[in-house]
């Protein structure tokens, strides 16, 4: 069975537009028989990662020197197989949940390589994450808006030595909804996101076709800004 760990990082937690690109992923997932464990960044309070002496590497390896929510998220990411990052684009993450990213550095190795001209870790030994996926929600138009969180998701994967399982993005997300309903456009979006969770568990990858139509514009540049 798949255990995966989802965090959602927007402040709207549970009603916001990225828990409406998360959930369709974690049914899914679920569908597949996954276990999921759905965290709020902005429910769990973490502290910043500041105690500038990587106590977590050089004093008690593993363990964060403070004790706050953390504790009780590190045992689930350690027994986990995906980690799902959810978030809506803040320029480019909300506090909270940069806290929680921030604060993984407790469950790598500082056993450093250099590969591909990049100076890399891994995830310590009792650590089971071999994946990491990104689901994102915007308001702007372009895709683009978008790179710089894929690229913070990409180099979280990198830097433990696992794959980057795909991002799962949705541009102006709010045209999905209309009049507190989903739109047609926006049934197929959720559709394909459901999707996209069915495939990493039975084909132990999204298929480009899948994220693309995830990602495709509801409506034209021209009309977007014409409602501005």
């Amino acid at each position: 069975m798949l255990n995966v760990i989802a965090i959602n990082g927007s402040p709207n937690m549970e009603k916001g537009r990225t828990a409406m690109v998360l959930s369709p992923f974690l049914e899914g997932l679920e569908a597949q028989d996954a276990d999921i464990g759905l965290y709020y960044a902005s429910r769990l309070k973490v502290k910043p990662c500041s105690c500038g002496k990587l106590h977590c590497w050089n004093t008690t390896p593993g363990e964060c020197i403070f004790q706050d929510s953390m504790q009780i998220l590190y045992p689930k990411l350690r027994k986990a197989n995906l980690l799902v990052i959810a978030t809506p684009i803040y320029i480019p993450l909300p506090g909270d949940l940069q806290n929680v990213i921030n604060r993984l550095v407790a469950l790598l190795e500082p056993e450093i390589r250099f590969e591909d001209g990049r100076t890399r870790a891994h995830f310590r030994d009792d650590v089971q994450i071999e994946k990491v996926v990104l689901a994102a929600s915007g308001g702007w138009w372009e895709k683009e808006n978008f790179d710089t969180v894929i690229r913070i998701a990409e180099e979280l994967a990198a830097v433990a030595g696992i794959p980057f399982g795909g991002a799962i993005i949705r541009p102006h997300s709010q045209l999905m909804i209309k009049d507190g309903k989903m739109t047609p456009q926006g049934q197929d979006v959720v559709q394909a996101i459901h999707r996209a969770g069915v495939e990493l568990v039975e084909l132990g990858e999204i298929r480009q076709e899948t994220l693309e139509e995830i990602r495709q514009p509801l409506i034209s540049q021209e009309d977007y800004f014409g409602r501005w």
